[in-house]
């Protein structure tokens, strides 16, 4: 027990030195960020977590355990996307001990369970979220890590309470479409960029032809039949929206129908 006196004990390892050695076994160093983990005939008797020198019963074995924060750095995974496309994942986990008497009789290893239900867990959000959003109203890997993240992490800390470990942080460490295939999802993005470009484009310059048609009609006096409209937005369209040069052709006499 902590409260046992140390120099009784040096005394009778002095004077018995049978004896000494039995109860010289007994003496724990707990350093910081470090527990010691007892059980005495069989069942749990208790964890040491301040640091110091303790003695306790001479028969009970000690299992030291640490408390130090540590961060596991999970290997790329090939894992399908909600959309079924393969991409390539891995997470980096920041966990810690917190319950002692799980981490050491609950699990066989607790290092090696916190690596495999990690990368069973990420396995399973990748699996839930789509690489790319394609414009929907929907949460993505590459374009909401940090709801993913989070998504990891409840799920994770859901699995590893069984070890009494504590995830204290999940961040995404890669993201990004499988090797077989990220030449056809690179040319989708850019065709995807392409028209969304252009979309812009174009509603940028039906708005400037409807503020052009509505100045000539209010303030220029300038009444317009709907050929000559028609003409006029036609070329307007064609100057704006064009990535070359052009000259249109404006129609300055009457219109034969």
């Amino acid at each position: 027990m902590p409260g046992i006196l140390y120099f009784p004990i040096a005394l009778v390892c002095l004077v018995i030195p049978p004896l000494g050695i039995f109860l010289f076994r007994g003496l724990v160093v707990v350093r910081p960020n470090q527990a010691v983990v007892l059980t005495r005939l069989g069942k749990y008797a208790g964890t040491l977590r301040k640091p110091g020198w303790f003695a306790v019963n001479p028969i009970s074995q000690k299992q030291s355990v640490s408390l130090k924060i540590r961060t596991n750095d999970s290997e790329y995974q090939k894992v399908n996307d909600m959309d079924g496309n393969p991409v390539e994942v891995s997470a980096m986990v920041v966990w810690q001990v917190q319950d002692t008497a799980r981490a050491v009789f609950d699990v066989l290893n607790y290092d090696g369970f916190v690596e495999l239900q990690t990368q069973a867990a990420l396995h399973h959000i990748a699996s839930r979220f789509p690489y790319d959003s394609h414009g929907q109203e929907r949460l993505s890997l590459s374009g909401d890590p940090s709801a993913v993240a989070d998504a990891l992490r409840a799920e994770l800390g859901s699995r590893l309470v069984a070890a009494g470990i504590d995830v204290l942080d999940v961040r995404l460490r890669r993201i990004a479409y499988a090797p077989e295939v990220a030449g056809n999802m690179l040319r989708r993005q850019q065709a995807s960029a392409v028209v969304g470009a252009r979309f812009k484009i174009v509603e940028g310059a039906l708005g400037m032809i409807d503020t052009a048609l509505e100045h000539l009609q209010t303030r220029g006096g300038v009444t317009l039949d709907e050929s000559r409209k028609a003409q006029l937005v036609s070329n307007l369209l064609v100057v704006l929206c064009s990535e070359q040069q052009v000259q249109p052709v404006l129609n300055t006499g009457a219109v034969t129908e």
